[in-house]
């Protein structure tokens, strides 16, 4: 009987652990969510390649559809970044990290929006937010040393 009563205290000893000996550490959220950034930032080299040309030569039109296709692409890196397990002591930090990442998203809809309003200007205020959160975006997540998940619009804008 006592044999039983220790058998049962291990097993639930050992399920009791089993979740912290699978939790995702940094390591592995760094492996799993660079892929993601990757493809959203060759992505992003493609289609934002010659933006700056176009707003230049007044040809905000087309403009406006390549900031319009790069922020639908960046919504979708963001909807599988949020999909991707996170280690339990950096949920808040990628929550935040994860926020600055959709608000990255909508400024791009937003430049596009003012483009094709034939708003330089208002596009240019945008495009300088949208910097700014790519830096406070990557403050939050410096620790994870990412390579393709530090956002620089700057490097496309």
């Amino acid at each position: 009987m006592r044999a039983l009563a220790t058998l049962a205290a291990t097993a639930i000893a050992a399920l009791a652990l089993a979740p912290a000996a699978l939790a995702i550490e940094r390591p592995e959220y760094k492996q799993a969510v660079e892929p993601i950034c990757q493809a959203n930032t060759k992505a992003n080299e493609r289609i934002l390649k010659g933006v700056r040309n176009l707003v230049k030569d007044d040809k905000m039109k087309p403009a406006a559809l390549k900031f319009e296709k790069a922020g639908k692409a960046l919504k979708k890196a963001h909807a599988q970044l949020t999909a991707v397990e996170q280690p339990a002591a950096d949920v808040a930090k990628l929550g935040k990290w994860l926020g600055y990442v959709k608000t990255e998203a909508d400024l791009f809809g937003q430049v596009a929006t003012k483009l094709r309003q034939s708003k330089k200007g208002a596009a240019q205020t945008l495009v300088n937010k949208l910097t700014t959160n790519a830096n406070q975006a990557n403050a939050q997540v410096l620790a994870f040393g990412f390579r393709y998940c530090r956002f620089e619009p700057s490097k496309f804008t």
